[in-house]
C-alpha cells in the first residue's frame, strides 16, 4: 500500500507540478529515453549481480505490495508458540520437546498458529536451536555466539538485492545524463533544419536528465531503503526468537523467557506485559 501510494504522491506533484506550470505533459513521452535509460539500468543491474540476487530483488519488489509480513499478531503467535514449547521442555523434560518440534506442520503448538507456521526460515530456526538444547553439547555463550552468526549470515542475504538496487538508483542519473547526451548529438545532425524540429529534440535530450533523476530518487532508492527496512524487520524477529531461547538456557521459567523476548520486540509491535500476560494466562487456562 505505502509503494502504490508513494508512487502515486511523486508522480502525481512531480507531472502535476510541471502542468500547472503551463508544461505539456505529452512532452514528456519520449520512449526513447526510457529504452536508454532503462535498459542500461538493467543491463548494468545483470552485470553486477548473480541471478540469485536479481531475482530475490524483483520478488522483493513485489513483497513491497504487500507490506512487512512482521506484525504485532506474528509476535503474538511467536510468543505462544515459545511459551508452549518451553513449557512442554519444563514439564515433560528434551525428550517430550524433541517430539513436539520433530515436524511442525504436525504438531499442535504450531498449527494453531498458520501465521508462524507459513513462516518457513523462522520455524525452522527455533527446530535448530532447540535441536541443540536437546542435544547438550553446547553452553548458552556458544549458542548465543552460533545464534548470532546465522541471524548476521541471513541478514547479508536479506539485504543484498536491497543493496543492489541502491547502486542502481545512484547510477540512474548518470545513464540519464548518457540518454542527454546522445539526444544533444542527435540535435547536432539537425542543425540547419526547422526550429521546432531542432526544439523538440533539444526537450527530448533533456526530459533523458529528468528521467534519470527522477527514477532514481523517486522510486529505485526509495523502494530500495523499503526492502532494506523489512529486511531489518526479519532480523529483529529471530533477534527476538532468540532472546526467549537464551532466556529458558539460563534458568528462568517458560513466562520470565518470553518476557525477555517482549523486550527485544520493536516498540510499535511490542504487546504490553498485561496483553501478554493476559494472553498467555488464557491458553494456561
Amino acid at each position: 500500500m505505502n509503494l502504490i501510494l508513494g508512487i502515486v504522491v511523486v508522480m502525481g506533484c512531480v507531472l502535476g507540478g510541471f502542468a500547472w506550470h503551463g508544461g505539456q505533459l505529452v512532452a514528456l513521452w519520449q520512449p526513447s529515453e526510457l529504452v536508454i535509460i532503462g535498459g542500461a539500468a538493467i543491463g548494468a543491474f545483470i552485470i553486477a549481480n548473480p541471478f540469485s540476487v536479481s531475482k530475490r530483488a524483483l520478488g522483493g519488489v513485489g513483497a513491497l505490495l504487500k507490506g512487512s509480513p512482521y506484525k504485532k499478531a506474528n509476535y503474538q503467535a511467536l510468543f505462544s508458540v515459545m511459551y508452549d514449547l518451553l513449557s512442554v521442555a519444563r514439564k515433560e523434560g528434551m525428550m517430550g520437546l524433541e517430539r513436539v518440534i520433530e515436524d511442525p506442520s504436525q504438531s499442535e503448538i504450531f498449527a494453531k498458529r498458520p501465521v508462524l507456521l507459513k513462516d518457513l526460515h523462522a520455524t525452522e530456526f527455533i527446530q535448530d536451536y532447540l535441536r541443540l538444547i536437546i542435544s547438550g553439547d553446547m553452553d548458552q555463550f556458544q549458542l548465543e555466539a552460533l545464534m548470532d552468526l546465522d541471524i548476521e549470515t541471513h541478514h547479508h542475504e536479506a539485504v543484498e538485492p536491497a543493496g543492489a538496487m541502491n547502486k542502481v538508483a545512484d547510477a540512474l542519473p548518470g545513464f540519464g545524463i548518457v540518454a542527454a547526451v546522445l539526444g544533444i548529438v542527435n540535435t547536432m545532425g539537425s542543425l540547419g533544419g526547422p526550429p521546432e524540429e531542432i526544439g523538440l529534440k533539444v526537450a527530448a535530450a533533456l526530459v533523458g536528465t529528468f528521467l534519470g533523476i527522477l527514477l532514481a530518487y523517486g522510486l529505485v532508492s526509495p523502494m530500495s531503503n523499503a526492502m532494506e527496512r523489512m529486511a531489518n524487520d526479519e532480523s529483529q524477529f529471530y533477534k527476538t526468537i532468540k532472546t526467549c531461547i537464551l532466556g529458558f538456557v539460563q534458568g528462568h521459567p517458560p513466562q520470565v523467557a518470553i518476557e525477555f523476548g517482549r523486550k527485544a520486540t520493536p516498540g510499535a509491535l511490542r504487546p504490553s506485559f498485561k496483553d501478554l500476560e493476559a494472553q498467555l494466562r488464557g491458553k494456561k487456562a
